[in-house]
């Protein structure tokens, strides 16, 4: 077996069909194929480009960081919801370890961002959050309340997969601005690298024994996921 052309997920409904077509296939690959091209839209977005280049205008990097700030809580709390969920002591050690730097090492972050981008105490503790921001963490909580652990996993992978991706793309990217070096950095070091490649394994593990209905709703959540995405970073642009 050869894998198809394009990798198209659309190809492939289920993940036996793509996993047939495969000589070694990931359920992790599956869900990413059938988000595109909104995948690639989101890894290769115009704010990434302007972020790596050091050229994105601070009050479109301050509007974003604002609703990602607000955005973290849910996201922590799908992380411990995750962590509870886990199989695994060792599956609760390791979302236990990321909620720890989301909490803490991230928060630090925000915090001096902020004071160099002088963003108002309001905005920081309690902004009006964006539409797309509303459905994220509508979808973050759905994902963790109305399925299992997979449904969870499928969430937070998309979106730290996803930030990985061009987080390590432009590692290497020349930035003066320290909220601009250090964004890219959060997302290219090694232990964020570990942490998503541990995700993609734990759900690669969990996927194939979904049920059909199981199997179709985390890939709805996960490319869900990539959408809100790249509509994350288009809002950031709008005053």
């Amino acid at each position: 077996m050869t894998p198809h052309s394009t990798d198209a997920g659309e190809g492939f409904e289920t993940y036996a069909a793509y996993a047939a077509a495969h000589d070694e296939p990931r359920f992790s690959d599956w869900l990413r194929a059938r988000s595109e091209p909104a995948w690639t839209r989101a890894t290769e977005h115009r704010f990434v480009d302007e972020l790596a280049a050091g050229t994105i205008d601070d009050d479109v990097f301050g509007r974003y960081l604002v609703q990602d700030y607000a955005f973290v809580t849910t996201l922590a709390g799908l992380v411990g919801f995750a962590a509870g969920q886990a199989p695994t002591v060792g599956a609760t050690r390791e979302l236990a370890g990321f909620l720890d730097t989301l909490t803490d090492e991230e928060d630090d972050y925000f915090e001096r961002a902020f004071d160099a981008l002088s963003v108002p105490e309001a905005e920081r503790d309690g902004p009006e959050k964006t539409a797309t921001t509303e459905a994220f963490e509508d979808l973050l909580i759905r994902a963790a309340h109305e399925g299992g652990y997979a449904e969870s996993l499928s969430v937070l992978l998309a979106v730290e997969w996803a930030y990985c991706t061009w987080g390590v793309a432009n590692a290497n990217s020349d930035v003066e601005a320290f909220y601009l070096a250090e964004w890219i950095d959060l997302h290219a070091v090694d232990a964020f690298e570990s942490f998503v490649a541990w995700l993609r394994t734990e759900l690669d593990r969990e996927g194939p024994d979904l049920s059909p209905r199981r199997e179709a709703r985390v890939a709805r959540h996960f490319r869900r996921a990539v959408d809100l995405e790249v509509a994350f970073f288009d809002a950031a642009y709008e005053s």
